[in-house]
């Protein structure tokens, strides 16, 4: 029987924003098998009739050159292939097709962050290009196929992080999830074999890291800093010592907050890492105290109460508005490392350290552990116990008082 190579629009497999991805698809014996060709085009864009990109879809003739190349190409392969046997399968003919040009994965990182964008949050978005653009680095503006990216090249890769680049174990673990999480939805996209990925025979594990937290002492120490108010010191202090007190609220959060979120009495938001369950913390006299400093008599309902972010500016772009935060991070983290060093605490905190501090103290002052996980956002109660764990070594230190 014939072996049917064709070019097909996939529009069940249509993603959020409307494009459809093109697939090479082989019957043979009426066993369908298809292959990913890489190539994202938006409905409009399609000529169903004449399996070509439309005019007006930017790079249409170019893309339309590497479909006609790869019907071509797939087309010569069957003919030579069933010239040899008759009777070979569908899946036989994939196989080889697959083989005979390994496919490029900066290419097919391309179609990845097209369909990723708007369905993961801008920051894990931002995280995952930066690291493919690491590896571009690494590679020097040279392709890296499938075929190259084995499992020699990812135990070079790491050497070149942790040897050249000065990464520590965490940064390059970090990095391979990400490479490892675009190779895992190649093969579901049947762009490669699963028998192709290099992560079977490849670890890198994940050291655990001691969190950084404050004690009671020194959170007075920064709590009692003389600061002059308006300055970024001053904002910065503040907001670290009200998500201490505030059930750790992270940075996006702290950075978005406004005061229609707050009653006098609570704060009420949709945290950055739970999108559409709601939280409602009952703020403790400290954090009232910190909060109405930033009080007014001309604010308004939408305004931000810190002032990392600018009330007048449009942030609905959620890429922006991502971009903005990441860089007052940076700035906070930065003015954080240098209140540390004026107060000689000994330790490196970043504003994440507050999510730490608060989880602690809650879990000292004897909060239940579902109520720490239920206000820190915890999807699991798994997360919150490494705070139990660290609690429960401080007193085990400190009964180490009778040993003497």
């Amino acid at each position: 029987m014939a072996t049917s190579v064709k070019i097909v629009f996939r529009k069940d497999k249509k993603n959020t924003k409307g494009e459809v991805p093109l697939y090479l698809r082989i019957i043979k014996g009426r066993k369908p098998k298809y292959i990913a060709l890489g190539i994202l085009v938006p409905e409009k864009y399609w000529d169903e009739e004449n399996k070509r990109i439309k005019r007006g879809m930017e790079n249409s003739q170019r893309l339309n050159n590497k479909i006609a190349n790869k019907l071509a190409d797939a087309e010569n392969l069957v003919w030579d292939l069933e010239k040899k046997s008759k009777d070979i399968s569908s899946s036989k003919i994939k196989d080889n097709i697959m083989g005979a040009d390994s496919p490029s994965f900066f290419e097919y990182c391309k179609l990845y962050f097209m369909d990723v964008k708007g369905k993961i949050a801008g920051s894990t978005y931002d995280k995952a290009e930066g690291v493919i653009n690491k590896l571009k680095d690494y590679r020097n503006g040279k392709d890296l196929t499938f075929e190259d990216l084995n499992t020699r090249f990812l135990k070079e890769y790491e050497y070149h992080m942790r040897n050249k680049k000065g990464n520590k174990n965490n940064t390059v673990f970090a990095n391979m999830k990400i490479i490892r999480r675009i190779v895992n939805e190649a093969i579901k996209d049947d762009v490669i074999k699963i028998d192709q990925n290099p992560f079977l025979k490849y670890k890198c594990k994940w050291e655990h890291v001691e969190k950084a937290f404050l004690t009671e002492e020194e959170i007075e120490k920064i709590v009692n800093m003389k600061l002059e108010p308006g300055t970024k010191a001053f904002n910065v202090r503040n907001a670290y010592i009200l998500s201490a007190y505030a059930g750790g609220l992270r940075v996006s959060d702290i950075c978005k907050l406004k005061w229609i979120n707050y009653d006098g009495e609570r704060i009420f938001l949709y945290t950055k890492k739970c999108k559409g369950v709601p939280v409602s913390i009952k703020l403790p006299p400290k954090a009232q105290e910190i909060i109405q400093c930033y009080y007014s008599e001309n604010i308004k309902p939408n305004d931000f109460i810190f002032p990392f972010l600018d009330n007048n500016t449009d942030y609905s772009d959620e890429d922006y508005l991502t971009k903005c935060i990441d860089s007052q991070d940076t700035i906070i983290n930065k003015s954080l490392k240098e209140i540390a060093e004026d107060l000689e605490l000994n330790k490196h905190i970043t504003f994440h350290s507050s999510r730490h501090t608060w989880a602690t103290r809650a879990l000292r002052k004897g909060m239940r552990i579902e109520y720490v996980s239920k206000l820190m956002g915890h999807s699991s109660i798994k997360t919150t116990q490494v705070y139990a764990k660290i609690v429960n070594e401080e007193l085990d230190k400190a009964m180490d008082v009778f040993n003497d």
